[in-house]
């Protein structure tokens, strides 16, 4: 054979050879790849989510706080978010999302092999087009975190591992549901978490209610928060909003002529609000329930045995407050505040001496300053770092630049610390609560003017001396015990009460008829102290004290005859809880805050069930109605039917407390039970009359405009009808009093 046959025959027995080695290499690099994925899907080069976290992928989820008509009030959180269901979605979110980040998304299974093509050709040519990523892997990516400063070869296994994890998740879950799970873990920046957040933050809105211009810009936002942000950047987050409708129409999920007109819309940021502990509504209620559900989270234990954290668990918290209602009371505080009653004592003030504190020295001043300077979290920061205190003093007389409260808005200025604490001095507080009568239910909770800037408590931390409005304890009690009816009569003349010390004490008083015998009603109507002191002298303190405790008062009250003008310290929830009982037929319900508790998917975790006690009969309950519409009807509550014009039935009180320092007002209707209360900080910072001063004039409008606003909302059914006369044979319930009548019209002052 020569050796041209030669070379022949040994090339082709070589060719096989070669074959055979090549396809020795390439099993041998698809086995390394098939264990190299084995090892990772195993966890060898890093952990990987096992299958009990991908069926239970855990987020940091917002505790919701949510109205008894149904509205989010507010978010506990470490991220603020909170998730959503695939049909809670408006049907343009996964329109637009699945548009502009993942256009072959219902047929692939967690990784789109065009779109790696695409990114390996795009690396390889130098002409990136598009990233590779699906948003199943980008779900992955959310759910289980990359971690910070990963070198590239760390990189590149951690894709591998979202790859693998990508492919579980297809595999556990439906399309739907990841579209939902990606939307719920998705940032969307401004302290936006999830698409319910964003949808509450950028449009008030639920995800449901989104339009297709406000889900195809949510969906833009996604890929870069702050440089699509439509509040920091609107003009390129347009264009990013007009580049996801246009995809859509590519896609056929809208038509041309349908891009191109929503395209012209502008974007409608008048809904933005970042939603934080100070912002939106109840600010005040949501503080006080943070502690509460604190404290209930630390005796409640999962299934597994560890305590509840209200910052991580999604729970869902329904509470008793109704946005309408709570929406009317921080309108009637602001309207009548910030418009009139503020202006009206900067003008009673004005061109005072040590405006505006009344009765004082300046070195009284000067310590009242001190005292409300060591108060302040800059103070304490300043101590605990060891500041020496006359260097604190000198700080807060340097001038820095702060926002301050003003009833026109805040104001960014320059001022010393200390000048802004006197600046505070000036301004009267109120808080407002009102109470379902016949459930116990808070409807409402004002615990201050603006929670930005007077963290403090009006409703469930304050306690102030309360006036006339404990007068109703005593009445009560009477009615109870004794055989006082609202029309029995008694002559209107100075008490002396004798003391433990055996001195005498003997309240002043104010109104006319002196020497007459006056009904119980006409005196609680014009707050008589001579009649209370002659009931206080018939029952004693520590009987009145225990009436007060049937009635849901927890406060110290010091057994002194005294009690019956008020000089007690109680807080505002208290003395609602406790008007609530006349209405409610003399049973007593504790104050309720929380229907139920329910866990992230649902399940409700605990219920809650109103406390009740009979405080008083029935009879006694409706006894003190009648005597309390007399305030209304022809006393120092006249001025509702006078100026704002009631006509329904409302039992009432006012209260004024020395100096006029507080001011009050209880009002009871059939359904609601609504107390307000009016004062400063200081109670040396008051109007100097009690023509001004008295809660006749100070906290009686704010329940006025409250319940007018509740009143014209139809949908709320507040009734303006009559309170339920008890049927009882052989009892007159007769309580018309008429003959003093002739008084009806004249407004009376109400004193401590």
């Amino acid at each position: 054979m020569d050796n041209k046959n030669k070379k022949k025959t040994r090339k082709q027995q070589e060719s096989p050879r070669a074959i055979r080695n090549l396809w020795i290499v390439f099993g041998v690099f698809l086995l390394l790849l098939v264990l190299f994925f084995f090892c990772v899907a195993k966890g060898v080069f890093g952990t990987m989510p096992t299958f009990d976290e991908l069926e239970n992928p855990r987020t940091n989820l917002a505790t919701e706080i949510i109205s008894a008509d149904g509205k989010l009030l507010g978010s506990y959180y470490v991220e603020n978010r909170s998730n959503v269901r695939y049909a809670e979605l408006s049907h343009y979110m996964p329109e637009a999302l699945i548009s502009i980040e993942d256009e072959r998304f219902t047929e692939h299974s967690g990784i789109d092999e065009r779109a790696l093509l695409r990114v390996a050709f795009g690396l390889l040519t130098g002409r990136k087009k598009g990233g590779g990523s699906t948003i199943t892997q980008q779900l992955a990516k959310n759910l289980f975190p990359r971690g910070e400063n990963l070198s590239k070869p760390q990189l590149v296994l951690r894709k591998f591992q979202e790859w693998i994890t990508a492919t579980k998740l297809e595999h556990n879950y439906s399309k739907e549901e990841i579209i939902a799970m990606y939307l719920n873990t998705v940032a969307f920046g401004h302290n936006a978490f999830g698409i319910r957040s964003a949808a509450s933050t950028f449009f008030d809105k639920k995800p449901s209610e989104m339009n297709i211009e406000e889900c195809a810009l949510m969906a833009g936002v996604v890929n870069a928060p702050t440089r699509y942000s439509p509040v920091r950047n609107p003009e390129r987050s347009m264009g990013r909003r007009n580049l996801v409708l246009q995809k859509m129409a590519d896609n056929g999920f809208i038509t041309q002529a349908e891009c191109d007109s929503i395209s012209l819309i502008p974007i409608d940021m008048t809904h933005f609000s970042i939603k934080d502990h100070n912002s939106g509504q109840a600010t005040y209620f949501r503080e006080f329930l943070r502690g509460e559900l604190n404290e209930w989270a630390k005796n409640t234990k999962r299934a597994d045995g560890t305590p509840y954290n209200i910052y991580r668990d999604g729970l869902r918290i329904y509470t008793t407050i109704d946005s309408r209602m709570q929406r009317y009371a921080e309108e009637a505080v602001k309207e009548f505040m910030g418009k009139e009653l503020q202006p009206m004592f900067y003008k009673h003030w004005k061109g005072q001496k040590n405006a505006p504190f009344s009765n004082v020295t300046a070195d009284e001043i000067d310590h009242i300053l001190l005292t409300s300077m060591k108060r302040t979290d800059r103070y304490r920061s300043l101590k605990n770092e060891g500041m020496p205190e006359d260097s604190i003093r000198a700080e807060f007389d340097r001038p820095v630049r702060m926002t301050v409260f003003s009833w026109d808005g805040p104001i960014d200025t320059v001022m010393t610390p200390m000048d802004s604490i006197r600046y505070y001095k000036w301004f009267l507080q109120a808080s407002l609560v009102s109470i379902e009568s016949h459930t116990g239910h808070v409807k409402a909770y004002v615990g201050g003017l603006d929670y930005r800037f007077f963290k403090y408590d009006h409703v469930t931390q304050a306690r102030r001396q309360v006036g006339s409005t404990f007068k109703p304890f005593l009445y009560s009690l009477a009615m109870q015990e004794g055989e006082y009816t609202p029309c029995t009569r008694i002559p209107n003349i100075p008490y002396n009460i004798q003391l433990e010390d055996g001195k005498f004490w003997s309240p002043g008083n104010s109104g006319g008829r002196v020497g007459e015998e006056i009904t119980l009603k006409y005196a609680l109507a014009q707050s008589n102290n001579w009649i209370s002191a002659y009931l206080m002298n018939r029952f004693g303190p520590n009987a009145v004290i225990a009436q007060a405790r049937r009635m849901g008062v927890e406060s110290p009250i010091d057994a002194v005859p005294a009690i019956c003008l008020g000089v007690c310290d109680l807080k505002l929830i208290e003395m609602v809880g406790a008007m609530s009982t006349f209405a409610n037929q003399g049973v007593y319900i504790k104050p309720m805050f929380i229907t139920r508790i329910e866990d992230k998917n649902g399940n409700v975790i605990q219920r809650f069930s109103p406390e009740e006690s009979e405080a008083m009969s029935e009879l006694t309950a409706y006894k003190m109605i009648e005597l309390m519409k007399g305030v209304v009807q022809s006393g120092t509550g006249i001025r509702l039917r006078s100026t704002y014009g009631f006509t329904n039935p409302v039992a009432g009180k006012t209260g004024t407390t020395q100096k006029n320092s507080d001011g009050y007002f209880m009002g009871i209707t059939p359904d609601l039970t609504t107390g307000v209360w009016v004062g400063a900080e200081d109670r040396s910072v008051h109007f100097r009359s009690t023509k001004l001063g008295q809660g006749s004039h100070t906290a009686l409008p704010i329940w006025a405009l409250y319940m007018k606003k509740v009143y014209a909302d139809k949908g709320l059914n507040i009734s303006k009808g009559d309170f339920e006369k008890p049927y009882i044979p052989g009892v007159d319930l007769n309580f018309d009093c008429d003959r003093y009548d002739n008084d009806e019209g004249v407004e009376y002052i109400d004193e401590f």
